[in-house]
Parts: C-alpha cells; sequence; structure tokens
C-alpha cells in the first residue's frame, strides 16, 4: 500500500503542477503532445524517453510493493531507458521506407534528366525539387555537394541510409565522369529495384497468412485435445479403474 501511495505521489508530481486545474490540464496537454508527437527535438525526445523510463520503474516497485521492490523498480527504470535510448524513432523509420519507396522513381528520374543532357550535379537538383519528401532532401544535399566541388563518394553519402541505395551510390562513384554511362547503370537500377521491392512484399504476405493461421492453430489444438483426446482417456481410465 504504501508503494501505491509512493507511486501515485510520483505521477501526481510528473503531471499535476502546484497551480489550478487549468494548469494542470495545460501540463497533460504538453506530456501527451510530446508522447505522441513524431517529430519532437532531441530535446523532447529525451524528456519523454526519461518520463517513460520513470514511470515503468514506479510501476515495477508499486507492484511489489516490497522493499526489494524498490531495486527491482530501478532496474526496471534503467531497463526501460536503455531499451528506448536503442530503439529507432518512429519518424526516422518512416522516412528511411519512403525515401526507399521513392528510390526506383528518382533513379529514373535521374537516368532520364542526364540523357537529356543535364550535369549530374543539375539532374540530381532537378529530381530533388520534383520528388521532395525525404529522398528529395537527401539529393538536394547531394547536388550541393557536388556544385560546391565535393567527391563523388563523399556528394552521394547523403544517401546511404536508405535501404537499396548503396547500389546508386557505387554505381554514382564508379561512372562519376561519364553522365551517359551513370544514365544507363540507374535505368538498369531502378528496374532491379523494382523488381526487389516485389519480391519483398511477395514474401511480405506470404509471411503474413502464415501468421494469420498460426493463432487459428493455437486455438485448435486445445479444442481438439478438450473434445477429442481427453474423453477418451477418461473412458479408458474408468474401464482400467
Amino acid at each position: 500500500m504504501t508503494a501505491l501511495l509512493i507511486v501515485a505521489a510520483a505521477m501526481t508530481l510528473i503531471v499535476a503542477p502546484a497551480a489550478g486545474g487549468r494548469a494542470a490540464r495545460r501540463r497533460v496537454a504538453r506530456l501527451r503532445a510530446a508522447l505522441v508527437s513524431p517529430r519532437s527535438g532531441p530535446g523532447g525526445t529525451r524528456r519523454t524517453r526519461i518520463l517513460l523510463a520513470v514511470g515503468a520503474g514506479l510501476a515495477v516497485a508499486g507492484f511489489f510493493g516490497t522493499w526489494w521492490g524498490v531495486v527491482l523498480g530501478v532496474a526496471g527504470g534503467l531497463g526501460a531507458e536503455r531499451f528506448l535510448r536503442r530503439r529507432e524513432p518512429t519518424h526516422v523509420r518512416q522516412e528511411r521506407r519512403a525515401a526507399a519507396a521513392d528510390l526506383p522513381l528518382g533513379a529514373d528520374l535521374l537516368a532520364a534528366a542526364l540523357r537529356a543532357g543535364a550535369p549530374v550535379d543539375g539532374a540530381a537538383a532537378a529530381v530533388a525539387d520534383a520528388l521532395d519528401g525525404p529522398l528529395g532532401t537527401r539529393l538536394l544535399r547531394t547536388a550541393r555537394s557536388l556544385t560546391l566541388g565535393a567527391a563523388p563518394a563523399e556528394a552521394w553519402a547523403h544517401l546511404a541510409e536508405i535501404p537499396g541505395a548503396d547500389r546508386l551510390i557505387a554505381a554514382a562513384v564508379r561512372t562519376s565522369a561519364s553522365g551517359g554511362a551513370l544514365a544507363g547503370a540507374l535505368g538498369r537500377l531502378a528496374d532491379d529495384l523494382r523488381a526487389d521491392r516485389a519480391v519483398a512484399i511477395e514474401a511480405a504476405a506470404q509471411r503474413a497468412g502464415v501468421l494469420i493461421v498460426l493463432p487459428l492453430g493455437l486455438c485448435f489444438l486445445p479444442a481438439f485435445l478438450l473434445a477429442g483426446l481427453v474423453p477418451v482417456v477418461i473412458a479408458v481410465l474408468g474401464d482400467v479403474l
């Protein structure tokens, strides 16, 4: 009971200020915005992580309600904080997926711009303006780096975090002296990326089918044991005994 009171008091101090109910509602709204908003800055992310870790530690300590529960609560809070620190933010994962989805189209547009006679930095800037989004932002950085005279490996490294972009970077570095050769490589790369994406989607669909059947099997097996096997065992034991 004491531990539960401590948990309640701590959560009250976190959420409710000393001022009136209106200020408390503002504090709750800010906390909810920090927890829900996917684009909070580093400070907000760190504050949210600490609040969640403290809440997890207090929940563990309150669940056990003993002095050694406090030790487990501290360990649980530290473990939760470390887990949340290593976990990739949701908006970063979503941006990377969006950039990977736009990569085949970006490669096609780059190839078309290079075949039209545009320089590599100009083609990258034009495609970045056309695509926008996460891939467009990275291509714009690449275009600016190339314009400022950066080495091809350094300039195209802005795309390194995108799945599948390693082949685009390798082709751009390998054919940096010839825009025509890069256009041909990008055309082939776009076809390969689309084929890889189709295979990945098909594999995900097959995996989803297996995962859907698994709960059905877990429900069917106990029913089979109870309705089919248990009566037979009881009848046999009744005859023997």
